[in-house]
């Protein structure tokens, strides 16, 4: 086995991709004069006639090859364009041939590849009917966005620190971005999948990706107006801080790994006892129907996600100045302002700080939680404000709740005590 030239078992490689991508289209062909040009042979021909083009010619033969394939796959398109309209096949031939020159240079690459070629030919009812049926066209152009914010911009922008106090990074900010967009559209799904008739403690839970404080607003302007609610209106609102958790979570993650590393555990105890209590009140009220009506919308807003990053932004500078003049009080102090309007903002600005290098992560502990803390204070004012006081009694114990289990943890854990 060892004795064999690696170039023949980069050969088998491409002949193989070949073989994969061709056994996919083979069984879609057809049979009689209506059936489609190209079937198993002609893709592993092409898989292996890129591989030979590569390895005698190099690039320059490969690229001939790639163009003569190109000019055979569209002459037979256009004798067939009557009656087969689409491209699919010739463009899988053209990258087959493609994939069978990169089987030469990169065979693991190249087969991976044509994994993902043979898969996205597969797929091809299951796409259609997923885009034509499943998708409005609100979150069609959603995907659009997202997919050109994280595979077009992300990757143009710089990485490193820079601007005012060396306290930003493009990157990173941007990647936030990113964040938000998809936990918002995660959120967005499960509610489409659940459907429209899921009770309040699960709107609460997939509204808190979006805003807790929002959703303790709405719900308690609910509760206030149908009091037999209550109980699962409070649900949803305590529910909507496992949300706060989760999404702080990961955007710790993609500001400051390091950071997550040493929160995980006031995080998970934090987590931990909103859904307790949540879920209490949830069984409450088990035998109670809640109705939401749920209109399909929009995944994910890019303003609020791009305003969101601009106040994290605005934060870090601010903290990283007031750190450079009065050390890190003056980081507790920004953290403790900026969580009265976003705990997320005030808190991913620390670890924004920590991956800059500016502060270590034990030092952004008591940043992150005095921004929950001073967060969970404007939660509670509007739980007071938007509901009835039943309503007020019901959230507020909650929300006390998760805030101790985090200081708790931190403390047991020796996170405060240096």
């Amino acid at each position: 086995m060892d004795s064999v030239d690696p170039a023949v078992w980069r050969l088998v490689i491409a002949l193989g991709c070949g073989l994969l991508i061709g056994g996919e289209r083979e069984r879609r062909k057809g049979h009689g004069p209506a059936r489609e040009p190209a079937g198993i042979r002609t893709f592993a021909i092409a898989s292996l006639g890129g591989a030979l083009a590569s390895l005698t010619g190099g690039p320059w033969l490969l690229a001939a090859a790639v163009l003569v394939t190109g000019a055979h796959t569209t002459a037979a398109y256009w004798r067939s364009r009557k009656t087969d309209p689409g491209l699919t096949t010739e463009i899988a031939l053209v990258v087959t041939v493609i994939l069978g020159g990169l089987a030469v240079k990169e065979p693991a690459m190249a087969a991976g590849f044509s994994g993902v070629v043979a898969i996205l030919l597969a797929l091809k009812a299951p796409l259609h009917r997923f885009v034509d049926q499943a998708l409005t066209g609100d979150e069609a152009r959603d995907a659009l966005v997202f997919a050109a914010a994280t595979l077009i911009l992300l990757p143009l922008l710089p990485d490193r620190a820079m601007g005012p106090f060396n306290a930003l990074n493009p990157h990173t900010t941007w990647l936030l971005v990113i964040v938000v967009m998809a936990v918002g559209a995660a959120g967005h799904a499960a509610v489409r999948i659940v459907g429209p008739r899921y009770g309040l403690p699960m709107a609460g839970f997939a509204a808190g990706f979006v805003s807790s404080t929002a959703t303790i607003a709405a719900f308690g302007l609910r509760a206030a107006k149908t009091p037999a609610l209550l109980p699962l209106a409070a649900a949803g609102a305590v529910l909507s801080s496992v949300a706060t958790i989760a999404q702080m979570s990961l955007m710790l993650a993609a500001t400051s790994p390091a950071t997550l590393r040493l929160m995980t555990v006031p995080l998970l105890a934090a987590g931990a006892g909103a859904l307790i209590y949540g879920l209490a009140f949830t069984l409450l009220a088990l035998r109670r129907e809640a109705t939401h009506e749920e209109s399909a919308g929009r995944a994910f807003s890019i303003v609020t996600a791009m305003i969101f990053a601009a106040t994290v932004a605005a934060i870090t500078m601010a903290a990283a100045g007031l750190r450079d003049q009065f050390g890190q009080n003056g980081i507790i102090a920004a953290a403790a302002l900026g969580g009265l309007a976003d705990t997320h903002a005030a808190a991913v600005s620390a670890a924004a700080l920590v991956a800059a290098g500016n502060i270590s992560p034990q030092e952004a502990v008591l940043p992150i939680l005095a921004a929950l803390s001073t967060n969970s204070v404007s939660k509670i004012i509007v739980a007071v404000a938007s509901g009835s006081w039943r309503y007020a009694l019901a959230v507020v114990p909650g929300l006390i709740l998760i805030l101790a289990a985090a200081w708790t943890a931190a403390l047991l854990t020796g996170l405060l005590g240096g």
